[in-house]
């Protein structure tokens, strides 16, 4: 699936459209009308068809919060909207996000320097975000200004959506729906993680991550979880596969037995071949609740 931003994402801007409003100068021969134009973008920004889908975003990002945060579901919308960072830094984002689309100088990265004082989330004014996102406790979230974020897709506190080297165009990743990276994961470059995809807990992640595919370790290695597609906002980070321990049991399976070949050509007995066991257990019931 392809992330396609437009009016399901809040009516965002693709980066180039935002990119040249912004480069825009205000006055200038390309902007023959100057201010004037500029207010009336504005005003385009502010009427009341925009106050309805903000209204909508709203519900929307706290429905996100009482849905996929177990401490929310005892509290009130308006408790929600005050005191849980992940929900107002995206309020903030949405208007920085407008700001930015509508070519106000200073204003959106204003915004968003305060919402990262404030929340310790930090997310840049041109990013990409769709309806249903929601960032658990957030502090050190970093999203880059190419980073594009499908909907209902879920990050723990400290990751990082950040970019490689000093090259200017696409260079954040792209989050597709129903996304969930757990604390701490880094996701560099211009790279695409799929649908329904999961990403462990302080894994670092380089590549494309296909849809419906749980990854693990650093670099990032695909795996699966008990053979099962994961989907959703799933955060059971026990039972996942632990690739390194599978390569260290085959290595050990592969020592065992050249060391029982070799001692049947010797005419001696093999010694007994070293255990190798699993520091967590592989099954069981998930912490999450699922």
């Amino acid at each position: 699936m392809v992330f396609h931003p437009g009016p399901r994402h809040g009516g965002q801007m693709s980066r180039n459209a935002t990119e040249a409003i912004s480069a825009r100068p205000t006055g200038s021969a390309s902007d023959p009308d100057g201010p004037v134009s500029g207010a009336v973008r504005l005003d385009g920004m502010l009427g009341l068809g925009t106050l309805s889908r903000v209204i909508g975003e709203v519900r929307r990002d706290v429905a996100a919060a009482h849905a996929r945060d177990p401490a929310a579901r005892g509290a009130g919308s308006v408790e929600v909207l005050s005191t849980w960072p992940g929900v107002q830094a995206l309020l903030a984002h949405r208007v920085a996000h407008g700001l930015y689309g509508a070519g106000v100088p200073l204003a959106p990265r204003a915004v968003s320097m305060l919402s990262r004082m404030l929340t310790g989330i930090e997310i840049h004014p041109a990013a990409q975000i769709g309806h249903g996102f929601f960032v658990d406790h957030g502090a050190g979230v970093v999203i880059g200004e190419t980073a594009q974020i499908g909907d209902d897709v879920t990050l723990f506190q400290g990751v990082t959506l950040g970019g490689t080297g000093f090259a200017t165009g696409k260079r954040h990743p792209t989050l597709q729906d129903n996304v969930t990276v757990g604390a701490g994961a880094k996701l560099l470059g211009a790279i695409t993680v799929g649908h329904g995809a999961k990403i462990g807990a302080n894994s670092v992640v380089i590549q494309d991550v296909p849809p419906n595919t749980t990854v693990v370790g650093n670099p990032g290695h695909p795996v699966r979880v008990d053979g099962r597609r994961p989907e959703g906002p799933d955060v059971d980070w026990i039972h996942l596969p632990d690739p390194i321990a599978d390569a260290i049991k085959e290595l050990s399976d592969r020592l065992g037995e050249l060391e029982r070949e070799v001692a049947e050509l010797a005419g001696g007995v093999a010694r007994p071949e070293a255990e190798v066991r699993p520091l967590r257990k592989a099954r069981g019931p998930s912490p999450a609740g699922g």
